[in-house]
């Protein structure tokens, strides 16, 4: 990995950036070489990737300080530190206390009724997060990801027991999954049955264990899986994938996936709730005239007429070209913002053609500092007349 470069010279920021500065500086680098304003150049759109793999790491908090403390190697999957954030258990063996607790007592201790240990149990749910693009966010994609999570073994199917062996009835309780105990008290003898210490209440015992589970049944894996990204999904939101969690116990069935979204900002697009906000910068003959634009949606450039006279900061809706309900009711609108640019190195010629165009459309604004008391005192000023 030696070379790849360190992701803060990639943004051009330092360590101590804010959670805001990683933003605006992802924006400034992918605005920089984004691939419709560099088509078909190479350099540029491999350095658009690594500032999207950047931002990707620094804008989520566990992988920023993964990364901080071990550098690329620590959110690298290559590496073995990838996606899941699992701790180790049970001599190597990557397990979930909870879950193994759940598995042999049917969860939680104190008072209550004890739950049977061979009765059908549901996995408990999975998180992990993922990374998409604004275009990804506003119309939804399917992606491959990496998860972990408790599977049945597929070494022994489950049971627990080598192959070639079975369970057996547990001598200490003979099945029954409970023995009864006595104690003499000054009342006299008390007694009273609990869960057998030696299978756990199950009523069978393992003489010899799978090698691969060590006789849980259950091992934690890496595996693949297809998710689809629902249209309009937003920064921060979290959806589910029924069934792609955990795998439950004796039978149940398996917990979900919860999936938390971070979306990459654009570089021209700004969400607000459905609709998309962009900025398009036209000349002042432009706005003084009127013309036909090439507006960017998200569903491409299309055509806009402004009015001859478009004052600055005129903003036009486009109906309908906003991101989709992640519910599925409609579609949000793009507004335009009209930006228009000042000239600011001028020739001579270009000075002299503004100031007789200055003259014929009346002369100095009412508010410049060489207006002599009542010049112009009629005429409609940069902020309009002043209502009555």
């Amino acid at each position: 990995m030696a070379d790849k470069r360190d992701y803060y010279e990639v943004l051009g920021i330092d360590k101590n950036a804010t959670e805001d500065e990683i933003k605006k500086a992802y924006r400034k680098t992918a605005k920089m070489y984004h691939p419709d304003l560099h088509p078909g150049d190479a350099e540029a759109e491999a350095k658009f990737k690594e500032a999207n793999e950047a931002y990707e790491v620094l804008s989520d908090a566990d992988k920023k300080a993964k990364y901080d403390r071990f550098g690329h190697a620590g959110v690298d999957p290559n590496y073995g530190a990838g996606q899941g954030g699992f701790g180790g258990g049970f001599g190597g063996m990557d397990f979930d206390l909870g879950d193994i607790f759940s598995s042999f007592f049917g969860g939680g201790f104190g008072g209550g009724q004890r739950v049977n240990p061979n009765a059908p149990q549901r996995g408990s749910d999975i998180q992990t997060g993922i990374t998409i693009s604004f275009e990804e966010a506003a119309k939804g994609c399917k992606r491959t990801i990496d998860i972990q999570r408790i599977e049945v073994c597929d070494e022994c199917s489950g049971s627990g027991a080598a192959k070639g062996t079975s369970t057996q009835t547990c001598p200490d309780c003979n099945g029954r999954g409970q023995v009864t105990t006595q104690q003499r008290t000054p009342f006299g003898v008390i007694q009273s049955s609990k869960a057998c210490p030696r299978c756990n209440g199950k009523g069978t015992v393992i003489p010899t264990p799978c090698n691969k589970c060590k006789g849980h049944g259950r091992i934690r894996r890496t595996v693949k899986q297809d998710i689809n990204v629902p249209a309009g999904i937003d920064d921060g939101q979290v959806f589910s994938v029924r069934g792609q969690g955990n795998r439950g116990v004796n039978g149940g069935p398996s917990g979900d996936l919860r999936v938390g979204v971070n979306v990459r900002p654009h570089p021209f697009f700004e969400r607000d709730g459905y609709n998309v906000w962009c900025e398009v910068t036209v000349t002042f003959a432009q706005a003084a005239l009127g013309d036909e634009l090439m507006v960017p949606t998200l569903d491409g450039k299309v055509k806009y007429s402004i009015p001859a006279g478009t004052q600055p900061g005129t903003i036009f809706k486009l109906k309908d070209r906003g991101i989709q309900n992640v519910h599925g009711r409609g579609r949000g609108d793009q507004l335009v913002k009209i930006v228009v640019e000042v000239p600011k190195k001028l020739t001579e010629r270009q000075k002299e053609l503004i100031r007789e165009l200055n003259n014929d459309l009346g002369g100095k604004s009412p508010f410049s500092a060489n207006n002599t008391p009542g010049e112009n005192d009629d005429k409609k000023g940069i902020f309009g007349r002043k209502k009555k």
